[in-house]
């Protein structure tokens, strides 16, 4: 941003477009394996455009390329509890032959800014980037200390982004004891008169696991009982097609309360396809927070076709409930049976916070006053995020990254998909409701 920019009074709503548009375009892919490209870039570009406006940012590298930015903005009152904004910089692969524009393009078409991290969360990113420059190029502070964190690897569950800052650079969140980040502050509309707004409160456990099946080795034209593959495959079916209960968390009753007292119905968690046939396009946030869930993800075995391995190999995407890790487990063994090894390859916790207090007060208030159709409601993330790792620190954290979405918009669709994108106008509506969010809190 120029002096001839600011001088024009250029705002936070005029530039978050452009914001997003050039974070997409920095490709950074995250494939677990420290080859993605881009993080590093984007951590510059970042730390670049905070000190644009005056902020000191550092940067953090645990990792040659596996960078992450960090800066505080002093508040007006030092000693209250500071808030932590989050966001991480990295995104899922993406191939370009499937989408209609150009993963890494950003380009603007349709009312609609394209790109993978769309908003999986560099919105978000630019949402923040944007409040933040408006705020301290008019001189306006906030009314306690904020953190600003963006962060790398959380799609391959944050080891070298926030873990690492958790772990080795704790003093960077001194006095932070609230925390906002993805997933969570997007509507549902229900009519013209409600939009219910799902403030992420409670995100599932996981545990990434490899099966192993050990069998004996031999020639592939001969009978052979003891044959890795088939035991593996057979254990591997038996989990994909399980069903696990129906457990309903304070969170998802919360929930399920406040959407049916505002569709005017009871919705019955014991009656899952009826009661998810009633949330449209957020169904697929929603249902898996209804239980445990264990998905076959990777099959591995053999090198030849005519020969029977010793071994055979499979992972699985398992996620667990706040409060039901324990089950979960014991369940997993007894539908693998004995003769399949079990072992993590990555494991986090659950977390689930209450809805209440003036944080949630703030979200309510800013977004009644840009929509007074809204009404804010906690909701469970199947998913994880980074605010497992800032809750070892006793950080409360909350998904809030507004957007007001059409209705016809399948957003729950857009994470990890094909053809992501995030409406111009729900960026600019993120950018006024986190101004006022911050006033407020």
């Amino acid at each position: 941003m120029s002096d001839t920019d600011t001088a024009r009074g250029v705002t936070g709503e005029d530039e978050v477009v452009d914001l997003c548009r050039e974070l997409i375009q920095i490709d950074t892919s995250n494939y677990g394996d420290h080859s993605g490209p881009g993080e590093r870039k984007a951590a510059e570009y970042v730390a670049e455009k905070l000190a644009e406006v005056g902020l000191e940012p550092q940067i953090f590298e645990s990792h040659p390329g596996r960078a992450s930015t960090v800066a505080r903005i002093q508040g007006e009152d030092p000693s209250r509890p500071a808030l932590l904004i989050h966001g991480h910089t990295d995104v899922v692969p993406a191939n370009a032959d499937d989408w209609t524009h150009h993963p890494f393009s950003g380009e603007v078409t349709d009312g609609c800014v394209w790109g993978r991290g769309a908003v999986d969360m560099k919105d978000m990113d630019a949402m923040t980037l944007a409040v933040v420059r408006d705020r301290l190029r008019s001189g306006r502070r906030p009314p306690r200390d904020i953190v600003l964190a963006f962060l790398a690897d959380e799609e391959a569950g944050g080891k070298f982004g926030a873990r690492f800052l958790v772990d080795k650079h704790p003093d960077l969140f001194e006095g932070v004891t609230e925390a906002i980040s993805e997933v969570g502050g997007f509507s549902f509309t229900v009519s013209e008169q409600r939009r219910l707004y799902l403030i992420q409160t409670a995100e599932k456990g996981m545990h990434w696991m490899k099966l192993t099946v050990a069998g004996t080795a031999g020639h592939g034209s001969m009978i052979h009982r003891d044959n890795a593959i088939t035991e593996l495959s057979e254990a591997v079916a038996r989990l994909g097609r399980h069903k696990f209960p129906v457990r309903v968390t304070k969170t998802t009753r919360a929930f399920l309360d406040e959407l049916g007292d505002a569709l005017g119905t009871e919705l019955d968690p014991e009656n899952m396809e009826g009661t998810l046939a009633k949330l449209g396009g957020i169904a697929k946030l929603i249902g898996a927070t209804l239980s445990n869930t264990a998905n076959p993800t990777q099959l591995g075995a053999g090198y030849k076709v005519n020969v029977i391995p010793g071994e055979a190999t499979a992972h699985v995407d398992g996620r667990f409930l706040p409060g039901f890790e324990e089950e979960f487990l014991a369940d997993l063994d007894k539908i693998l049976g004995p003769n399949v090894r079990r072992e993590d390859v990555h494991s986090d916790k659950a977390v689930e916070t209450s809805f209440d207090g003036a944080l949630v007060d703030a979200m309510q208030s800013a977004l009644v006053a840009e929509d007074p159709a809204a009404k804010a409601i906690p909701y469970m993330l199947s998913g994880g995020t980074d605010a497992k790792s800032f809750d070892d620190l006793g950080i409360r954290g909350f998904g809030f990254a507004p957007l007001k979405l059409p209705p016809e918009l399948d957003f729950a669709g857009m994470f990890h998909g094909v053809d992501e994108r995030v409406p111009v106008d729900g960026l600019k509506f993120g950018v006024r409701v986190l101004d006022r969010f911050i006033d407020a809190s």
